[in-house]
């Protein structure tokens, strides 16, 4: 019985052995960056000094916990964080429609371009963007400005000005992000089968009606899945681009839960690593609860979930 077993497996190796072999790299990436660094963790509950070590380090429970939900502005820091992220969530279907009608559009060299066009923003740097951003809202020689003076509108300097922080932070993540986010749903548009087009034509159905009752429902399960993740990263987002649009004259609407963690940790002159760790402990926790809420709901609706 063991010899058949044995023969089984080197014959199952012997045919899978190379995607075996594919999967070496990527498991070690994830297991080392992914998974090793979860035993550091557990600073968030200990008074950690860089000088101990984390075995040394003194249990100190839910100390840093406590300190992060009394501190005075953790009402603004969580507000803003959430209403950034819901702002992009709202811009979620705009990725799906724009490859819609890539789709559709009769010429498919302009497609090629239309798509290779909206790919180049993803590739420029956080740094180089949020520069650009700053020099076309400039109140004096911002591209902006110059555009809407020509029709007598008076100059803002709309990075001093609180109330447009938040459109500013995800229209310029749309403009960068858009294109490339379209890819997944262009490939997936690409699984519809030509067959259920011809036979709608044939039956007089309008490009929006096709649309409607084939294309959609052929990348529904994608959109299901990726509104998950999104909905999976509710109170995380990066603080590079927070702070480098950050100024004096809109923290209150521009400190995230990213950017303090950062300011009390790596920027501080005594970075309180274990307040750090607490705060993004905190984060991870909200997050997987919204995931799992959001997988468990979809799944109900639409059938289709991460689980």
């Amino acid at each position: 019985m063991k010899q058949i077993q044995t023969a089984k497996l080197k014959k199952h190796f012997r045919k899978f052995g190379a995607f075996y072999l594919m999967l070496v790299i990527p498991m070690t990436i994830l297991i080392l960056f992914k998974y090793v660094p979860m035993y550091g963790a557990q600073i968030a509950f200990r008074e950690f000094r860089i000088t101990r070590g984390i075995e040394q380090s003194p249990w100190v429970g839910f100390k840093y916990f406590q300190k992060f939900f009394s501190y005075y502005n953790f009402s603004a820091i969580i507000r803003n964080t959430l209403v950034i992220n819901l702002y992009s969530l709202l811009t979620f279907p705009l990725a799906p429609i724009f490859a819609l009608c890539l789709n559709h559009m009769p010429c498919r060299r302009y497609t090629k371009l239309v798509q290779n066009v909206s790919y180049l923003p993803h590739f420029i740097s956080t740094v180089v963007l949020c520069s650009m951003v700053i020099q076309f809202t400039n109140a004096r020689t911002g591209l902006i400005n110059q555009f809407l003076g020509l029709f007598g509108v008076p100059a803002v300097n709309y990075m001093a000005k609180k109330e447009y922080f938040y459109g500013i932070y995800v229209w310029s993540g749309v403009w960068q992000s858009l294109g490339y986010n379209s890819i997944l749903y262009i490939a997936a548009l690409s699984s519809v089968s030509p067959e259920l087009h011809e036979a709608a034509i044939i039956d007089g159905a309008g490009i929006l009606k096709r649309i409607w009752h084939i294309d959609i429902p052929g990348i529904l399960p994608t959109i299901c899945i990726m509104l998950i993740m999104q909905c999976g990263r509710l109170l995380s987002m990066g603080y590079e681009k927070i702070l480098l649009l950050q100024n004096p004259l809109n923290t209150v609407v521009s400190e995230v839960i990213s950017s303090y963690s950062y300011n009390v940790s790596i920027n501080a002159g005594t970075p309180q690593y274990s307040y750090a760790a607490a705060i993004d402990l905190f984060t991870a926790v909200i997050n997987l609860v919204m995931l799992c809420l959001v997988n468990g709901l979809v799944k109900k609706i639409n059938q289709t979930s991460l689980w």
